[in-house]
């Protein structure tokens, strides 16, 4: 009997050694798991890391850009004023011109009339002289002398103002009374000197209008060109600063189309062009319309707006994740980091698994029911939380195999049916320990008898202490030999 539970122990004994390599070999299993987890897990921290150096990157670039383009715009209003300031000068200048265009044309309105007025003179006092009009050369005489006579009546006219009334009755006078003269012969001689004299003196008038003329064309013609070549100096002055400038100008375009190369790359997001806000943007996209660059700056704005938004879709999207799967741990991120990408693929990956599984299996509980069975297990294991199931899951189901196995070893030993029931078996093994238990007492007696029994006792008494593979063995030998005795 001792041999055959000694073997049942070393059975028991292996079985532990197999049991116990084969949960070597799972946590092996498990360890490869955790390993190529966490393999993974620092693959997506480096291209987390390396997506945010370069949204660092993107953002410093950005940062860098804005800034050139505000020196420009300051550098442009600059420039702004100064045409503003030239502007008004040659605004001014133009005004001076046009003032003494105008007044040339007052003085030779004024010559014209003067002339028509004296040619009206001439005609009258003629025609007052003579009864008729003008048609020969000895006329054309007189009518240089009668204008050389009004000419000196003018002048002393001006001279003296107050006797204008009487020097005119006195020259009417003159007048009618000139047919009268006895002397008229003598004086149409000196009326003759008097007419080559006022011819001279009208070549000369005619000559100075003349030339007067030639100056108002010469200074209109004086003031285009002068105006056209202002023009062109603005265009053609090249200097230090307009080079530097110039210069300047390239770097930004250069800038501006490595920007635009970036939008219209086929890797680049969709773009929406936004209306833009503030009276910033609006001023900027006066400056760039000219240049072809004036959907840049929408473009961005809504790639930052974006990027400012991940906080609230990661607040959304850790909404619906708690909502279908409760039971994935979020991880938080860092307040410094902000918000990332692969975090959201993440949650959105989760969620879509989840849908694919109840698409798969149609006739899945609900999550009203899957919340009750998990709520029922907490309150069947005494778990607080829901990570606290699973071992607790795992302790059960090994306890419960353990069992299974005992059971079934059992059964192969007593000999009976793989279909019978616990109880069956339970007073089968009772039975057989009852009629064991009364035979092995019943041949210990009768083999070794009452004094040999209690001289080993006694025996194994007198020893405190067996080895640790044998202590349980000999408290199990003494308490049976005390029952046989």
């Amino acid at each position: 009997m001792l041999m055959e539970e000694t073997t049942r122990q070393q059975n028991m004994i292996r079985e532990l050694i197999e049991t116990n390599q084969q949960l070597k070999s799972e946590l092996h299993l498990e360890q490869n798991r955790a390993a190529h987890q966490e393999q993974r897990a620092n693959d997506l921290e480096q291209i987390m890391d390396s997506v945010k150096s370069k949204i660092g990157e993107l953002e410093d670039e950005s940062l860098n850009r804005v800034c050139q383009q505000q020196n420009r715009i300051k550098d442009l209003q600059k420039e702004q004023k100064l045409l503003q300031m030239r502007c008004q000068h040659y605004k001014k200048k133009r005004m001076e011109q046009e003032e003494t265009i105008a007044s040339l044309q007052k003085n030779i309105y004024r010559l014209t009339k003067e002339e028509e007025e004296r040619v009206i003179t001439q005609n009258r006092v003629f025609a007052h002289l003579c009864k008729r009009v003008p048609h020969t050369v000895l006329d054309k005489q007189l009518l240089c002398l009668i204008d050389y006579y009004e000419s000196k009546l003018r002048k002393l006219r001006t001279q003296r103002p107050c006797k204008e009334d009487d020097s005119q009755a006195e020259e009417e006078k003159d007048y009618r009374n000139l047919d009268a003269s006895p002397s008229y012969k003598g004086l149409l001689m000196s009326l003759q000197n008097q007419l080559k004299e006022s011819k001279s003196k009208i070549d000369v008038l005619l000559g100075e209008k003349l030339s007067l003329q030639k100056d108002l064309e010469n200074r209109l013609r004086e003031l285009i060109v002068q105006k056209k070549t202002d023009d062109l100096g603005k265009k053609d002055e090249p200097s230090k600063d307009s080079h530097h400038q110039a210069l300047i100008d390239q770097r930004y375009f250069q800038v501006l189309c490595s920007i635009n190369s970036i939008i219209h790359n086929p890797r680049a997001p969709v773009i929406i062009h936004k209306q833009s806000k503030g009276g910033a943007q609006n001023f900027n996209k006066d400056i760039v319309q000219d240049c072809g660059f004036e959907h840049l700056v929408p473009v961005i704005e809504m790639w930052a707006d974006e990027l400012t938004s991940l906080k609230d879709l990661y607040k959304s999207l850790k909404i619906l994740s708690a909502a279908l799967v409760p039971w994935h741990n979020l991880k938080k991120p860092d307040e410094n980091e902000g918000v990332k990408v692969e975090d959201l693929l993440f949650m959105v990956d989760a969620m879509l698994e989840e849908v694919e599984n109840k698409k798969e299996s149609p006739n899945m509980p609900n999550f009203q029911t899957l919340q009750a069975i998990v709520s029922h297990f907490q309150k069947l294991f005494d778990v607080q939380s829901l990570n606290g199931i699973y071992p607790r899951m795992n302790e059960v189901y090994t306890r419960l195999g353990e069992m299974n196995n005992a059971v079934r070893n059992l059964q192969e030993l007593l000999e009976l049916d793989s279909s019978s029931s616990l109880c069956v078996l339970v007073s089968t093994v009772g039975k057989l320990c009852k009629i064991i238990n009364e035979d092995v007492n019943e041949q210990i007696k009768q083999v070794l008898g009452p004094e040999d029994l209690q001289s080993i006792i006694n025996k194994l008494e007198e020893h405190e202490e067996f080895f640790p593979a044998f202590q349980a063995f000999t408290n199990d030998l003494l308490e049976i030999l005390g029952k046989i005795c």
